[in-house]
C-alpha cells in the first residue's frame, strides 16, 4: 500500500502541465496577444528541424558501426556516400570543401565548355581543377595532402578576391571515366588548367612545385601558371588523334558503369579464374612436343617375356647345318659346277 501511494506522488510531482488557466481577474487589463500554442511533447510537431536532426543522427549511428559499414564494403558499396547523396546522413558524401565544385563527366559541358561570358571574360577565363583521390581508402597521403593545401589556398584566395577570373574545380579520379581518359591523366593527384573552354590544358604534378604552405597561392598569383606549356601532341584537344582518347574514353566508361554495379567479392572471383586461364594458356606445350608424346605413348614397350618368345622362334627356325670335312667326296653337281666355272 505504501508503495502505491509513493508512486503516486512521484507521478505527480514529474507531471508539469497546464490544462486550465487562471482566466481575466477584475482590474486585469485586455490583452488581444494569442497564446502560445501547449507543448505535445512531440518534437516533430513542434520543431520539424530538430526531428530531422534526430533521425539523422539514428543514421549516422547506425552507417558508422563497424559490422554495418565492413559489411557493405565487403560487397563494394560505399553505405555513407549513398546515403548522404539520398540525403539521409547528415555528413557530405566527400571529404572536401563543399564550395569548390564537383567536376564529373556529365556537368563539364555545362559549367566549362558552354559557360555564358563575354569576350574579355572568356579571354581571362581558366579553371584550376585538381584531380584527386582522398575520397576513398585508396587514396594515399599525398593526395589527402594536397587536398588539403587546395582547400587552404581557395580560402585564402576567395577572402584576398584577388583573382577574380580565376575558377576552382575538382575531380574524382575513381569516378570520372571519359574526361581522365580524354585528357591522358593516369595518376592522382594532378593540377589540370583550363582554358578556352577546356581546349588549352595544362598539367603540373604536385611534386613540380614543392608544395608548402603558400607555394600554390604564390604560384597563382605570381601568373606562373600560365607560362606552363599546354599540351600540344596530335592527341591533345583539336589535334589530329584526339578522336582515339574520345572513343577508348566511351567505351571506358561503359565498362566502368557496368563494372561498378557488379560487387567487389565477385571481382575477386572472376579475375582470380581469368589469371589462372590466361596462365595455363601462356604455359601450355607447343604443337611438337604434343605430337612427340602421341608417338611415344602410340609405341608398345619391349618387355622381356616378349623377348625371350622371339628368341624361342629365332632357334626354332634356324636348322643347323653340318660342316663339311677335309675328306669328304664332292657330290657330282658340285663337280659338274666347278668344271663350268673353269
Amino acid at each position: 500500500m505504501k508503495v502505491f501511494w509513493l508512486s503516486s506522488v512521484l507521478f505527480t510531482l514529474t507531471v508539469n502541465g497546464q490544462y486550465f488557466s487562471e482566466g481575466w481577474k477584475p482590474g486585469q487589463a485586455v490583452t488581444t496577444e494569442a497564446s502560445a500554442p501547449i507543448s505535445s511533447g512531440r518534437p516533430s510537431e513542434n520543431n520539424p528541424q530538430e526531428s530531422q536532426q534526430g533521425s539523422f543522427s539514428v543514421v549516422d549511428g547506425i552507417l558508422n558501426s563497424s559490422s554495418i559499414s565492413s559489411l557493405f564494403a565487403k560487397a563494394g558499396v560505399n553505405i555513407s556516400s549513398l546515403a548522404s547523396a539520398a540525403g539521409l546522413s547528415s555528413k557530405p558524401a566527400y571529404p572536401w570543401d563543399t564550395r569548390i565544385p564537383l567536376i564529373t563527366d556529365m556537368n563539364f559541358d555545362d559549367m566549362i565548355a558552354k559557360e555564358e561570358l563575354t569576350d574579355d571574360e572568356e579571354k581571362n577565363r581558366a579553371w584550376l581543377v585538381v584531380v584527386s583521390t582522398s575520397a576513398t581508402t585508396q587514396g594515399g597521403g599525398i593526395s589527402q595532402f594536397v587536398d588539403k593545401i587546395f582547400d587552404e589556398t581557395y580560402n585564402e584566395t576567395l577572402l584576398a578576391g584577388d583573382l577574380p577570373d580565376l575558377r576552382w574545380g575538382r575531380i574524382d579520379y575513381l569516378n570520372v571515366t571519359y574526361l581522365t581518359t580524354k585528357w591522358g591523366v593516369w595518376q592522382a593527384p594532378t593540377f589540370v588548367i583550363i582554358q578556352n573552354r577546356g581546349q588549352t590544358l595544362r598539367f603540373v604534378k604536385p611534386q613540380w612545385l614543392r608544395l608548402r604552405e603558400g607555394a600554390l597561392r604564390e604560384f597563382l598569383t605570381s601568373g606562373t601558371y600560365l607560362e606552363v606549356p599546354p599540351w600540344d601532341s596530335s592527341f591533345a584537344p583539336g589535334g589530329s588523334n584526339e578522336f582515339v582518347l574520345h572513343y577508348l574514353g566511351l567505351v571506358l566508361t561503359k565498362i566502368y558503369n557496368v563494372v561498378v554495379k557488379v560487387p567487389r567479392w565477385i571481382l575477386y572471383i572472376l579475375s582470380g579464374s581469368v589469371a589462372s586461364f590466361i596462365i595455363q594458356l601462356l604455359h601450355r606445350p607447343s604443337k611438337k612436343d604434343q605430337t612427340s608424346k602421341k608417338d611415344q605413348t602410340s609405341k608398345t614397350p619391349v618387355t622381356s617375356s616378349n623377348t625371350e618368345k622371339t628368341e624361342k622362334t629365332e632357334k626354332a627356325t634356324t636348322v643347323p647345318v653340318p660342316e663339311k670335312s677335309s675328306g669328304s667326296k664332292s657330290s657330282p653337281t658340285e663337280v659338274k659346277q666347278k668344271k663350268s666355272k673353269k
